[in-house]
């Protein structure tokens, strides 16, 4: 199975997908989706939703999963990432792709263990856990597969509770 996994972002969005089969996650690829500043937002928001299909038609990802909100005291740069959230979930909706979020602490509980895990810790286990030489860069990119291993585990653990 494929999996991507996105953290959102209006000036970079990050993306990584895998490939599960088993007990195994490889990594098939990861990066970021950049737009520049002093574009129009709607500019910026096309920019994510072609990039973002045009991931989807190369890995053909038969799940995806997207880190919920996290509100900052910005609430500018809030709004501007609700609005890309919106418009990667238009373009999993337009790719007939179902999408599971998930908070921070579910990813620091599927990857690291527990939900007390700081940042490096979650890239650190992200990289292993991939079998990555070193930790995967931009930080979007690492946060992105770590949702996306997120997805895979759940769906494993769900899978495993229904045939109980």
């Amino acid at each position: 199975m494929i999996i991507l996994g996105i953290d959102p972002g209006f000036a970079d969005m990050g993306y990584g997908v895998i490939e599960v089969a088993g007990n195994k996650d490889r990594c098939l690829a990861y990066g970021s989706v950049r737009t520049p500043a002093g574009e129009p937002i709607a500019s910026r928001l096309s920019r994510i939703y072609d990039e973002l299909s045009a991931i989807i038609e190369k890995y053909r990802p038969e799940r995806a999963g997207i880190e919920k909100l996290f509100f900052s005291t910005n609430v500018k740069t809030a709004m501007l990432v609700a609005e890309a959230r919106g418009v990667i979930r238009l373009c999993f909706e337009k790719h007939a792709l179902s999408c599971m979020e998930v908070g921070p602490a579910e990813v620091k509980i599927a990857v690291c263990g527990h939900g007390a895990a700081e940042k490096p810790d979650v890239q650190k286990m992200t990289r292993v856990l991939l079998g990555l030489a070193e930790i995967p860069k931009p930080d979007d990119a690492a946060d992105a597969l770590a949702v996306a291993i997120t997805v895979a585990h759940t769906r494993v653990a769900v899978e495993r509770n229904a045939r109980l």
